[in-house]
């Protein structure tokens, strides 16, 4: 158990010494409605345990407490875990660890969004390795509407900026929420174009909501919070160290449409985020360059390499996505003769009557709506199709054959 404390003590050490709210306040802020927020965080703290095998330990035990009830034995036996994993599970450090939090995102009123809660970003939680917990300052729906990731890189040129501005204030007219890094240049710069055009915009941190880095962006996020917020899978104290920037971007990626790299060097963490969208099967695009400058060839490997549709404006994403502005005209509603050697399923039936009656449909809206897991949905969509019912559109989106 020793061994185990010390590794404990090596991972946690930040935020055990920036813990803000000293241990004597916890018993007077704790309310018993917190007990399972209190789970969640520990569980995400536990040392050699990430979202995968979080969410594995969570339906093998029958839910978060249920995790911290099992003894040491029962842990080892679940597969992934050992005895080492179970014996940080069981330890006191990682309770009480959570308890700081907890009176900290109370204190400062931060919204807690664990991977099975309705407000969690449904988007994200289609990627196999969304965080478990997250942690959000702002007003925005993370589910409601378009959501665009605009990425590039920290060194924006003039060229680069003026991209940024101009496709965000056109991408306005479709009522959009533009995601990004708060990182210099690009992410910075497409945040406050989206404030400028009265968007919604939200950044995704590479460290806890205590602190912004960099310090200069701390105004942007205080004014961002008005119509959308700062987002962190990272509890407080946790520093801006090197390796949270990918594990960020894998977020910034997962909860939106699609990713827009505007400006990149050959290696950066606009790729990354590109890569990950891919991964992902998101749409990625990519405003070209000049074939010689350093900033544009991330870009054109990008297109080269078949990883993003070149774009020159928002209207070219905006079709590239099946966006309307004006949305298409209301028809009236037909009855469908279908054919007399279709038979559908109740959930099929669903499937189709949601996409009769509504506009075009994104799959990861109509998931949602619905309440079906994506990989299902994907296969009875498929059927579908073959069957003539639906059609599909470019941009992973769907509509009903009357």
């Amino acid at each position: 158990m020793n061994c185990i404390f010390r590794t404990v003590m090596l991972i946690l050490p930040r935020t055990m010494i920036h813990a803000i709210i000293p241990n004597k306040t916890i018993p007077e802020v704790l309310k018993s409605d917190d007990e399972s927020l209190k789970y969640q965080i520990a569980l995400s703290l536990v040392p050699g345990i990430g979202p995968v095998l979080a969410k594995n330990l969570v339906s093998y035990c029958g839910g978060v407490r249920e995790v911290f009830n099992r003894s040491k034995i029962q842990l080892e036996r679940i597969p992934g875990i050992g005895p080492e994993r179970a014996g940080m599970i069981r330890h006191s450090i990682i309770m009480k660890r959570a308890e700081e939090e907890l009176v900290f995102i109370r204190k400062y009123g931060i919204k807690s969004l664990f991977y099975l809660d309705k407000a969690y970003p449904q988007r994200l939680s289609h990627c196999v390795d969304a965080p478990i917990l997250m942690y959000f300052k702002g007003d925005c729906d993370l589910n409601a509407g378009r959501f665009i990731a605009v990425v590039g890189t920290r060194h924006a040129t003039s060229y680069g900026r003026e991209v940024t501005e101009k496709t965000i204030a056109d991408l306005a007219a479709f009522g959009v929420t533009i995601v990004s890094g708060l990182a210099y240049g690009i992410d910075i710069i497409a945040h406050r174009a989206a404030m400028e055009a009265g968007l919604g915009t939200v950044a995704v941190t590479a460290h806890g909501l205590d602190r912004i880095y960099p310090s200069l962006h701390k105004c942007t996020a205080e004014k961002m919070t008005m119509k959308g917020g700062v987002l962190s899978e990272y509890i407080s104290g946790t520093m801006p160290d090197r390796e949270n920037f990918p594990a960020r971007n894998r977020i910034v990626a997962g909860m939106c449409d699609a990713t827009i790299v505007v400006e990149s060097a050959q290696r950066g963490g606009a790729l990354i985020t590109a890569d990950i969208a891919n991964s992902y099967n998101r749409d990625v695009f990519a405003f070209p360059g000049r074939i010689h400058d350093a900033f544009s060839q991330g870009c054109l490997s990008l297109v080269k390499e078949n990883k993003a549709m070149l774009v020159c404006s928002a209207d070219d994403i905006a079709k590239a996505l099946n966006w309307d502005i004006e949305g298409p005209l209301k028809k009236p509603e037909k009855s469908v003769q279908l054919n007399i050697f279709t038979s559908l399923s109740e959930e099929e039936q669903r499937i189709l009557n949601r996409l009769r009656e509504s506009k075009l449909l994104h799959i990861d809206e109509l998931a949602l709506s619905l309440s079906v897991p994506l990989g299902k949905l994907s296969s009875i969509l498929l059927r579908l199709e073959f069957e003539g019912l639906i059609r599909a559109l470019p941009g992973k989106r769907f509509e009903f054959v009357s």
